[in-house]
This record gives C-alpha cells, structure tokens and sequence, in this order.
C-alpha cells in the first residue's frame, strides 16, 4: 500500500503543471513606431522608461520594458501609458496597459489622428 501511495505522489508530481517561467530582461528604453493619419508618417519612437515623450497631441510614458533572452520565444512587453492633450489644454488618459511587440494590432493605441504601437524594448547602450 504504502508503495502505491508513493508511486501516486510521484505521478501527480509528474503530471503537475510547470511553473517555471522564462526569465524576463527589464530594459531601460521602450521602441514605438507611431502614425500620424494625416501626413501618413510613421516616427520611430524611443523613450526611456519612466520618462515622457510628446507625439503630436499624445504623451507617451512606459513604465515597463520586459524582453526574453534569445533562447526563448520571443515575447515584448511594455506597460504603457498615454495621454492626449485637449483642446482646452487639459489631459486625458487615452491608454494604459500592456502593448506587445509581437502583437501589434491587438493592443496598440488606434486614435482619430495617431496610432501608437510597441516594436521593440532595449538596453540604453544598445546600438
């Protein structure tokens, strides 16, 4: 008996979901490409994090840049968040969230005049 209970506990451990993570590279400089609508321009952006950068009527401000070693799937994120100036001179949080590199189109910021997307993050001594 006292074997099937061990051999059990060694199944379930076999059978366990992993929860070992890939480990992520905090990186000091999130990349944006970004659109303006009316001139049909596209600006590469790049911003540290923890600090701001006007794009037409929007502010941009990564909080976060998270990369993978180039051993793993390559996975980019970065903690956003964007304002936009009114009219009135005011602002208003437009965004805030996670934005992917990899997945441009399902959590970029799509504006009337400007579109926002992450392309990348990397180290300030990066090339």
């Amino acid at each position: 008996m006292l074997k099937l209970i061990a051999m059990t506990g060694l199944l379930f451990v076999a059978l366990a979901p992993s929860t070992v993570q890939a480990q992520k590279i905090k990186n000091g400089i999130a990349v944006f490409a970004a659109l303006d609508k009316v001139t049909a321009n596209i600006s590469p952006l790049e911003i540290a994090v923890e600090e701001s950068q006007k794009f037409g009527a929007l502010t941009i401000t990564p909080r976060v840049c998270n990369t993978r070693p180039l051993t793993e799937q390559p996975v980019t994120s970065a903690f956003v968040e964007i304002d936009e100036t009114q009219l009135d001179g005011s602002e208003k949080r437009i965004f805030t969230g996670w934005m992917f590199a990899e997945s441009p189109g399902l959590h970029g910021v799509e504006h009337p005049v400007f579109d926002v997307w992450l392309t990348t993050c990397k180290m300030p001594t990066d090339g």
